[in-house]
């Protein structure tokens, strides 16, 4: 996986758990599902990524 692709995805899940955790504190329910969903494209990213990896050896 290139170290930018993980750094991307990372940034992803990140970004994503700042705004879930923003979305709880400010009792917004809309800006927590975004924060999940972010999360959860930066983790399926990275799962697609490790599978590349795993092809090319």
């Amino acid at each position: 996986m290139a170290t930018g692709d993980k750094i991307d995805n990372k940034a992803d899940e990140l970004k994503g758990k700042a705004k879930e955790t923003v979305g709880k504190v400010q009792d917004d329910k809309e800006l927590q599902a975004e924060g999940k969903t972010d999360q959860t494209k930066g983790s399926i990213k990275q799962a697609g990524e490790k599978i590349k990896d795993a092809f090319k050896s």
